[in-house]
């Protein structure tokens, strides 16, 4: 009892270490941050977001950080949020430019649009790190309604290995969830 409320008191204490450790990181570089992704995106508001973002992922860190060139982790971790939100911007131009093709009379509301991209953003999340092909093959099945042998047709590969693509993927997105 004593060993496990010694051990939740040291937790507690990394915490706050931890908090605020990001604390004064955020104060010393929030700034420079600012204006480094700002030079990026062009845009101070989506800048200010994006800071934000970076910032959250460095709070929300498993592990003690020690950091001997602030700036350089500071932009490392804004690279890869800034690479997620212009895949982020480029899936929803794309679905947007999908849209400009129906018409008028069976497009989605505005509230359903929105969630339909937001769901199409974590489809791509959770395929994140599979080759194009694997991706295309499972979206064109899932999304699509693609049957195994016109998706093969469509990519010029084998039925065998669409099932092998499908698969592959299926496993990423369910270790993916299994891992929340």
């Amino acid at each position: 009892m004593i060993a496990n409320k010694t051990a939740i008191k040291q937790q507690q204490l990394q915490q706050q270490q931890l908090q605020q450790q990001v604390e004064q990181l955020y104060q010393q570089h929030n700034s420079w941050l600012k204006g480094w992704l700002h030079s990026k995106l062009g845009c101070t508001h989506r800048a200010a977001d994006l800071v934000q973002d970076t910032f959250l992922r460095v709070l929300t860190r498993d592990e003690a950080i020690t950091i001997k060139e602030p700036r350089a982790f500071l932009s490392t971790i804004a690279k890869r949020v800034l690479s997620n939100h212009w895949r982020r911007e480029k899936i929803e131009r794309a679905y947007l430019d999908v849209l400009l093709n129906l018409p008028d009379s069976v497009l989605p509301s505005e509230e359903d649009k929105a969630i339909i991209i937001e769901t199409v953003n974590e489809i791509d999340q959770l395929l994140d790190g599979l080759p194009n092909d694997v991706k295309h093959a499972f979206l064109l099945v899932q999304l699509d309604g693609l049957k195994h042998a016109e998706v093969a047709e469509k990519l010029a590969i084998s039925v065998t290995t669409v099932k092998r693509y499908l698969t592959r993927a299926m496993a990423k997105c369910y270790f993916a969830i299994d891992m929340e």
